[in-house]
């Protein structure tokens, strides 16, 4: 059944759930739908979505970011909600959709506005919010009471939003994102020489969630211990933490770090920086899927992960990848050093890796089951 779709997303730009939602339109045109997506500014993700056969409105609207995300933030959005849901229900209706997809959990009145349309809402939420306070983390995920029916990126993601909105739980399901591999077949993990460097990529948003700060500490910690060790990192930072990346260019330029450490800003496609590797790591504090993981699996790199939320559904640990504590730049780097000692155990690790990437976390898996989220939605 051919149906008109409206697609609410925060940000135009191309990062993890930029691109989910990327796979999502192209999943949904390729069904036969009619996709239009209202995104509050323009950036690079409006072109990709118009070449992916989208519809695409710059429409204003409310996007929750981490200042607003306290009890007195939260209670002073609640002012301007009234006004906001009739605007964003006017341009619903205006759309002509049969159906709203809310794509995370950071646009608080649209859930509202599409059912004050008549359209069912599907919400698809990409956050694991567990450090909040339990009642911003209440209030920020009570919009979703609203929803239809609601997909999440992980089990933690959903365990999460249970937590303080146990009410959804038979309108929630999981389904892991998909994330495209590579174009080609990647190259051979390199063979390292005696004295050669070892090589280190981490691809992730310029934030402390994502413990940027935590990877360059564990490469000054090998290099204490006599390990060449090189980091390349690949991203920008939100509007916001400038300071943040002022931080880590600051400690990238001490002695024990100067001509380690790049900064590269946003680089796409990342696979050359990824084959250039001879591990990648994401030391995020918080992660509710993680897709950089699994295109580190995709590019047969031995992987070093975080044992947080959605990263330790995403690698096993000795298997596919090496979990350590987070926030930890020794446990880090000790999982490194691993990694650099034993080259065949590394080799075998991203071979493994590799082959379960393309099982578990195909883009057509995901597709398909993003269309089938769809269909029921409007079924039901």
């Amino acid at each position: 059944m051919s149906a008109t779709i409206l697609v609410a997303h925060p940000s135009p730009d191309l990062y993890g759930s930029d691109r989910q939602l990327l796979e999502t339109v192209l999943a949904l045109v390729g069904a036969g739908h009619r996709v239009k997506v209202a995104l509050p500014h323009d950036g690079p993700l409006a072109g990709a979505l118009r070449q992916a056969g989208a519809a695409v409105a710059l429409v204003p609207f409310t996007v929750l970011r981490k200042a607003l995300l306290t009890p007195r933030g939260l209670a002073a959005l609640v002012g301007g909600a009234a006004p906001e849901t009739a605007r964003l229900r006017g341009v619903v209706a205006a759309s002509g959709a049969d159906l709203l997809v809310v794509n995370t959990v950071t646009m608080p009145w649209w859930p509202a506005a599409g059912r004050a349309a008549g359209v069912p809402v599907l919400v698809h939420v990409h956050e694991a919010e567990s450090t909040q306070n339990r009642l911003v983390r209440t209030g920020l995920n009570a919009p979703l009471l609203a929803a239809t029916r609601v997909v999440t990126n992980s089990e933690a993601a959903r365990r999460a939003l249970l937590d303080v909105q146990p009410l959804l739980a038979r309108r929630t399901e999981v389904v892991h994102n998909g994330v495209p591999g590579p174009p080609t077949e990647p190259g051979a993990l390199r063979e390292r020489l005696p004295g050669a460097s070892f090589r280190v990529a981490l691809v992730a948003r310029l934030s402390p969630r994502k413990g940027i700060d935590v990877a360059l500490e564990a490469v000054a910690l090998l290099a204490s211990e006599g390990v060449d060790a090189r980091l390349r990192v690949c991203g920008t930072v939100f509007p916001g933490y400038e300071w943040y990346e002022e931080e880590l260019r600051g400690r990238a330029s001490e002695p024990d770090l100067a001509g380690r450490v790049e900064l590269l800003g946003y680089v796409h496609p990342t696979w050359p920086v990824l084959e250039w590797a001879d591990a990648v790591i994401v030391p995020s504090r918080v992660e509710p899927f993680g897709n950089t993981a699994v295109e580190a699996m995709h590019a047969a790199r031995p992987l070093v992960a975080s044992q947080v939320q959605g990263l330790m559904e995403v690698v096993t640990d000795g298997v596919t990848g090496l979990l350590v504590e987070p926030d930890s730049p020794r446990a880090l780097a000790d999982a490194l050093l691993s990694l650099a000692a034993d080259p065949h155990r590394a080799a075998g690790l991203a071979r493994t890796a590799q082959a379960e990437a393309a099982e578990r976390f195909s883009v057509e898996r995901y597709r398909a089951a993003m269309v089938e989220a769809v269909a029921g939605t409007l079924r039901g």
